[in-house]
């Protein structure tokens, strides 16, 4: 199995930002902010690893839960159409962020529950969005990790747009959209 490479830069207009977010099984990530973001502002979504000390990744040894990397999504936006609040309002919505190394029958640290921000606006809004939600909508226990983004890895091209590419494919069961109210400001 071929290692992941480290994503290649992207033609995409000027002001377009990255945020990255892991929250389990990533094929279910992608697909849920894909058909959320489809045309109100998402340029692309990859899937790939971030967070460990192992350079060069892949599957198998993210796998292992040896290499301190997370199955990840990272997203390229634009901010005039959907905020970073948004995305990250969504990203607690769509997942279960109060076990610690968890998602479902998924267990490990590679299927943790993580924001890697790429600048200080997104730490402190990361920070503030994690607050909120834990406080309003899971009872103070969101075990979601607020990290700087690191060196990603893209994951095997198998692994992009795999639900897409396989629709019967495997769906963690915590990735469903929860209806809750919108965070107070």
């Amino acid at each position: 199995m071929s290692s992941a490479t480290p994503a290649a830069p992207m033609t995409v207009p000027a002001g377009a930002e990255t945020a990255t977010v892991a929250a389990g099984c990533f094929w279910g990530v992608e697909h849920m902010f894909r058909r959320e973001f489809k045309g109100k502002g998402l340029y692309d979504a990859r899937v790939g690893y971030i967070g460990g000390d192992t350079a060069d990744p892949n599957y198998k040894i993210v796998c292992s839960g040896r290499t301190g990397h997370a199955e990840a999504l990272q997203v390229v936006y634009d901010p005039a159409q959907v905020s970073y609040r948004t995305l990250l309002e969504f990203f607690y919505k769509m997942h279960d962020p109060t076990t610690a190394n968890r998602q479902g029958p998924d267990v490990g640290t590679q299927y943790r529950s993580a924001i890697f921000y790429h600048n200080a606006d997104q730490e402190k809004i990361a920070k503030d969005i994690t607050e909120r939600a834990s406080k309003e909508w899971y009872k103070g226990k969101v075990a979601t990790q607020v990290l700087p983004a690191g060196h990603w890895y893209d994951a095997e091209t198998y692994h992009q747009l795999y639900l897409d590419k396989n629709p019967s494919g495997y769906e963690c069961p915590s990735h469903f959209l929860r209806n809750f109210p919108a965070l107070s400001e």
